[in-house]
């Protein structure tokens, strides 16, 4: 080992990177990849985790009228929906809280402050005289959950260099994705047996007469709450030179491309998050004898493994023109769902209906890749443009700073999703008595999306190819 090498690792050897330089080929094979990849692979669970108490009222609310809490169908879908709108609010403080706060910090303490909603969950329901404003206030809470991805990714973009950062972001939200398909599969499992005996509370009686432990909902997560913030703290590093205060990073309100990646990831995870908080709700209330319950996991699954595994097919041909191909997709897909609900009554429309929205949610995960793959071609771009003052290597680091920045605040931004499309619904189905209006609606943006990626990063004049 040569005395930089060893230097830099006497540097690295605590929980602070004072050294931390990806983009050089030695350092990075010789410590930055083992180090990096550690981080990784302690924030994806963290991040699944985040995600399942984040999505969990989307299968909660089914069942609660079920068990003697007399809702409308639109108290329903505000709980379904109050998750993304708490969760997106969040994310815009936790976008920031990496460069202030540290990585290793943040990650541990914002995934302990899950086990508040999940212990809450477990022990409201156990009570039919629980008040509709409690059951307000833990839907809140979850939002919780929906910070952390905009920290999360914030946090991850640091450890990679520029050849491996689109991959390593596609691995984290993706897998972190999944957590949301993990809770939907997992959930209507475990809420059918007393998995923690006389400590996880008495069954309720369902209305045919069956019983259900529907606290196990909130109390499955609590465990590898536990486990996974322990790990985040004794196993995840902070980086030094990714430190930066809020007005540090407060430069990006001042770029436009900030704004319009904001508008963009609203179109991709805004509907994968939105359609996965709101698909078991209206699938079951479309279609209600098609037992839809036991399929919708599939859906956030789908999702999330397509945007884990095309991180590589933006890096290959340009995050652009896979975006403007994936809202095409989408468009396409919505117009095959309100043509499948127009026939719901017919021998397999919700078959028709089920398929459409597997294309709708792969299409998401693909663009949500590809739009976060786009932005740090974007500012490494825009920062010697707009700062030509600074020298290379600070234009490096200040291009990284603004990604990570962009990053978190698109994705909070874009969160807001997980509640505008559920209410969507349920304002168009209490308006109009049905989902179609909301729908044609989602074309219309994803039209607008796909006009704002085609002008600026595609075609042969744009002002930023990539």
């Amino acid at each position: 080992m040569s005395s930089q090498a060893s230097a830099a690792s006497k540097l690295n050897a605590g929980k602070v990177l004072h050294d931390w330089r990806p983009d050089e080929e030695t350092f990075w094979a010789q410590q930055g990849y083992r180090i990096a990849q550690r981080n990784l692979w302690i924030s994806i669970p963290c991040l699944l985790l985040a995600f399942a108490v984040w999505l969990v009222w989307s299968v909660v609310v089914a069942k609660l009228p079920q068990i003697g809490f007399d809702y409308t169908t639109n108290q329903l879908f505000w709980l379904a929906s109050l998750p993304g709108l708490s969760g997106a609010t969040l994310r815009i403080f936790y976008s920031f809280m990496v460069p202030i706060f540290g990585g290793r910090r943040w990650t541990a303490l914002s995934t302990a402050s899950l086990l508040v909603p999940a212990l809450g969950i477990g022990f409201a329901v156990q009570s039919p005289g629980t008040p509709y404003e409690v059951f307000l206030l833990l839907a809140f809470l979850c939002g919780l959950g929906g910070g952390n991805f905009a920290s999360s990714m914030a946090n991850i973009s640091f450890f990679f260099p520029r050849k491996a950062k689109g991959n390593a972001l596609a691995l984290n939200a993706g897998l972190g994705n999944a957590g949301v398909s993990v809770m939907q599969f997992l959930v209507p499992i475990v809420i059918t047996m007393g998995v923690f005996g006389s400590l996880g509370g008495a069954p309720q009686t369902l209305s045919e007469g069956g019983r259900i432990w529907l606290q196990n909902a909130g109390f499955i997560w609590v465990p590898f709450l536990v486990v996974g913030t322990l790990a985040a703290w004794f196993g995840m590093n902070d980086i030094a030179s990714a430190r930066a205060s809020f007005r540090e990073q407060s430069v990006i309100f001042r770029r436009k491309h900030n704004w319009i990646m904001c508008v963009l990831y609203t179109g991709t995870f805004g509907s994968f998050i939105g359609y996965s908080a709101g698909f078991p709700l209206l699938a079951t209330n479309q279609f209600p004898d098609a037992g839809a319950l036991q399929y919708v996991f599939l859906g956030p699954l789908v999702g999330a493994l397509s945007r884990a595994a095309t991180g590589w097919i933006s890096d290959k041909f340009g995050g652009g023109r896979v975006t403007l191909a994936t809202f095409a997709t989408m468009i396409l897909a919505v117009a095959g769902i309100l043509f499948f609900l127009g026939i719901r009554e017919q021998p397999g429309a919700f078959w028709g209906f089920f398929a459409m929205f597997m294309v709708l949610f792969f299409a998401t995960g693909v663009g949500n890749a590809s739009t976060f793959q786009m932005i740090p071609v974007i500012y490494r771009k825009e920062v010697p443009r707009l700062m030509p003052h600074l020298s290379e290597a600070e234009q490096t680091r200040q291009a990284e700073k603004e990604s990570a920045a962009t990053i978190g605040f698109t994705s909070a931004i874009a969160a807001y999703g997980a509640f505008v499309i559920p209410k969507s619904y349920g304002s168009s189905i209490a308006f109009t008595g049905g989902a179609e209006a909301a729908l044609y609606v989602f074309i219309a943006f994803y039209l607008l999306c796909a006009g704002l990626t085609w002008f600026y990063y595609t075609r042969r004049n744009a002002e930023i190819r990539c």
